[in-house]
């Protein structure tokens, strides 16, 4: 049996996070889903490796168990192990040669014979069973699709239509969806059904940078309101509003305007807050009045 190195599968390092497994399976599910590459059997192939390799890396069960195995293979390796001489029987979760079971590929969504071996004995989070009519009957894996959407989209909430077979399915994302952030959509029914998760990608804005449900921006006053004190516009993402501004306002201070922040997910009803950091714009050309005051006030 030949070792996989689902590490390499993502492109990821074995000390990976958690997130940056999620961010590397999202951007290969997306570039080599069967739904993009028609007709591609490379593709497809390379699709299931990937689906195979996420199972694997975002359990934390079945990771510490690869990472065991893993260190073991490599110590073999270092050692001279003769290719195909490994001795595999300590890993073994399923007997050696054994058959599969009928609905397997409904259990384990058409992996390897390594994944098989190695994993097959091991429960999924993905399998569940439920009894119909006095037999048992497995559910097909759950499957994720990565989804990118605005700033906007997640502030408002937004629908994306799905093409599932001959299915059209709408889908709304709720207000306050950020990076991570699963959506279920039920593709079927009965114990037989599969589940699609969309995991959001919230695109990075370039007037706003999100914390949680907190946004920082800035905004710029001219010299003399931040001087003198008044008021400027803000952008916020329900609308411009006036930030009053206090004499004597210091170039980098921070303002906070409360509730103009992401709507909370579990409760959109409510809101982060807004993080006003000022710019202050100075004069790049005076006239000689101009010129003459401010020559006045340094001599003050």
């Amino acid at each position: 049996m030949e070792y996989k190195d689902y590490y390499q599968v993502l492109g990821v390092n074995r000390k990976a996070s958690e997130e940056e497994i999620r961010k590397a399976f999202r951007k290969l599910a997306l570039k080599y889903h069967p739904d993009r590459n028609p007709g591609d059997k490379q593709a497809e192939e390379r699709f299931k490796e990937i689906n195979e390799a996420y199972e694997v890396l975002s359990d934390s069960q079945k990771r510490s168990r690869y990472d065991q195995l893993g260190d073991s293979y490599s110590r073999w390796q270092q050692s001279g192990g003769a290719p195909g001489n490994f001795n595999w029987e300590p890993w073994f979760t399923q007997t050696p040669g054994g058959a599969r079971p009928e609905n397997f590929e409904d259990i384990f969504g058409s992996f390897s014979d390594f994944f098989y071996t190695i994993f097959g004995g091991m429960p999924t989070g993905t399998t569940r069973r439920s009894r119909t009519g006095g037999r048992t009957v497995t559910r097909r894996p759950a499957f994720e699709q990565p989804v990118t959407i605005s700033l906007p989209e997640a502030y408002k909430g937004c629908e994306r239509v799905l093409q599932m077979e001959n299915q059209r399915i709408q889908v709304k994302i709720p207000a306050g969806a950020r990076t991570g952030t699963k959506v279920r959509v039920p593709t079927g029914t009965g114990a037989e059904s599969a589940d699609l998760f969309l995991v959001i990608d919230v695109s990075k804005d370039a007037r706003y940078e999100r914390k949680g449900d907190d946004l920082y921006t800035e905004a710029t006053s001219d010299l003399f309101t931040a001087v003198l004190g008044g008021q400027i516009h803000v952008d916020t993402p329900s609308g411009k509003v006036m930030l009053t501004i206090p004499a004597g306002t210091q170039p980098g201070q921070t303002f906070r305007l409360a509730g103009r922040g992401m709507p909370h997910l579990r409760d959109p009803k409510h809101y982060g807050d807004l993080y006003v950091r000022l710019k202050v714009q100075l004069p790049r050309q005076l006239n000689e009045h101009q010129r003459k005051l401010f020559e006045d006030l340094r001599a003050l």
